[in-house]
């Protein structure tokens, strides 16, 4: 969640899911029966912190809308009538979909946790529900049925645990911010009494549908006198006593947002039930990126038409594939030292070009997979015109130690394979330290443009972009350091072989 991304500082308790206990007699929320008006609303987005700005360019350029950035890092809004509301599931660079139901720039909390919490009982029933409720029935008609998500879904791990996306557990979005305690808590409460007036109700009108929904409350700042748990059962509490919607912390229909950052309050509706983010990857590794990130940093780099593109350490082809799919008039090359990798990112090519088939679309994408070294890279000198990986953090993948001499290595193999002057790299780690020291020495053949911050899984780590200058490679003074240093470190191996066995044999 990018609530949790903002800092330490920002971070007094963990953002909670939370399903009211209140127990009453529910009725369902109309199924149909939209008013066919043409009606405007907030969307909100939240997407990869870092870029907010990319995001709102797709928006502007997609849809036609300004996106405004919040000061909540990781969200966007921009408004959008409900005629043109398929428009935004074609966004590549949101994670997550919500409607504003109501939005408050500077939310004035009592300074007493009772107080305010009765203030929020008090605002359930005082919001105007009606629209953002309209476009919520709107867009379960718009988009595919996928039934209701699999009970447990959201507490496989912690959202802040995991250095990048890993398979069927990473969760940074509202829908998906449901904390195990959470959970477990509404498992309790959801007890015989529950469940009789749930059966009252379906023998009372057993045409109903009985509306099953959630409360997820995403709150940073260490201003506040109550914790997210305790606003998410108070709220929620009000929400469902004013609808008479049923609590279900898995198979709910319906789920509502309270973002809280600082003073800023934010209450909505959310419209997807996953994160789009996991829309390419069927064969999970340990660092795959999520898709709305490698999205970005493709942008970042602006592929033209017959570009050569290459990921050196494609992992699982999250980049390369992100890119094949969206900027396909360029050509792409993933590879990786390792077999495992290589066969993921096979196996999430095979996925996505029999979903193409499937669906009667051509299957084939622009893209090759190899296995090569990646600082003996089998392509020639001077062929590809942008390079782009998710480089080593040296945590999950590698070690730090491992990295002062892989980055230089990797950065002189890249500069050997770039254009000169034209080519482009993006490169994201994590290990800023070592990254900075190698791209010092490799002045003479990488210049750097420009680095967005962003968080992965929790861990700051930066997007950069460089330049390839116009130095021939093997004639800068870097790369006779570097040859110099591999011959030196040569003859002293070579020395000291010869000594030893001179000494062995006296």
């Amino acid at each position: 969640m990018s609530s949790q991304e903002d800092g330490a500082a920002e971070q007094p308790g963990p953002d909670t899911t939370v399903g009211p206990s209140i127990s009453s007699s529910s009725s369902s929320l109309e199924s149909d029966g939209t008013t066919g008006d043409i009606i405007t609303v907030t969307i909100g987005a939240t997407v990869p912190t870092g870029f907010e700005h990319t995001a709102a360019e797709e928006v502007k350029e997609k849809i036609g809308v300004d996106a405004r950035i919040s000061k909540d890092r990781g969200r966007i809004y921009f408004p959008i009538s409900t005629d043109k509301l398929f428009q935004v599931h074609l966004l590549r660079s949101v994670d997550n979909l919500f409607v504003v139901v109501e939005e408050y720039d500077d939310y004035q909390f009592k300074q007493s946790k009772e107080e305010t919490l009765m203030e929020l009982q008090q605002l359930a029933s005082k919001l105007p529900w009606n629209n953002a409720l309209e476009v919520w029935k709107l867009n379960r008609t718009l988009k595919k049925k996928k039934g209701y998500r699999k009970g447990g879904n959201g507490t496989k791990v912690k959202p802040e645990s995991t250095d990048a996306a890993v398979a069927d557990t990473e969760q940074q979005e509202p829908p998906e911010a449901a904390a195990s305690s959470a959970e477990s808590q509404a498992k309790t409460e959801s007890t015989p009494e529950a469940e009789s007036s749930q059966q009252d109700s379906a023998e009372a009108a057993p045409e109903a549908k009985v509306m099953k929904f959630r409360v997820t409350c995403n709150r940073a700042g260490d201003k506040h006198s109550f914790s997210s748990n305790e606003a998410a059962r108070d709220f929620g509490g009000a929400v469902q006593e004013f609808f008479q919607w049923k609590a279900d912390m898995t198979k709910f229909d319906i789920e509502v947002l309270l973002n809280i950052h600082n003073v800023e309050v934010v209450i909505g509706i959310a419209l997807t039930e996953e994160s789009l983010h996991r829309r390419n990857i069927s064969h999970f590794g340990p660092t795959t990126l999520r898709s709305t990130l490698c999205y970005g940093m493709l942008r970042l780099c602006k592929p033209q038409a017959s570009d050569v593109i290459l990921d050196p350490m494609c992992g699982t082809g999250a980049i390369p594939l992100e890119g094949a799919i969206e900027f396909n008039s360029s050509f792409y090359v993933a590879g990786d030292n390792y077999d495992m990798a290589v066969n993921r990112t096979v196996n999430n090519i095979c996925h996505i070009q029999k979903r193409r088939a499937d669906k009667g679309s051509a299957p084939g994408l622009p893209i090759d997979t190899v296995r090569w070294d990646l600082c003996n890279l089998p392509i020639r000198t001077s062929s590809v015109d942008i390079i782009i990986t998710d480089m080593p953090f040296g945590k999950r993948m590698g070690s730090r130690k491992k990295n002062w001499d892989l980055y230089p290595s990797c950065l002189r193999e890249m500069a050997r394979v770039c254009r000169p002057g034209s080519g482009k790299a993006v490169l994201l780690t994590q290990d800023k330290k070592c990254f900075s020291k190698a791209i010092s020495r490799m002045g003479g053949l990488w210049r750097k443009l420009h680095t967005v911050w962003v968080n992965v899984g929790g861990l700051h780590a930066g997007v950069y972009l460089l330049k390839r200058t116009g130095a021939v490679f093997g004639q800068t003074p870097e790369d006779v350091y570097e040859s110099r240093g591999t011959v030196n470190a040569q003859g002293d191996e070579k020395d000291d072989k010869e000594l030893s066995e001179v000494t062995s044999g006296v």
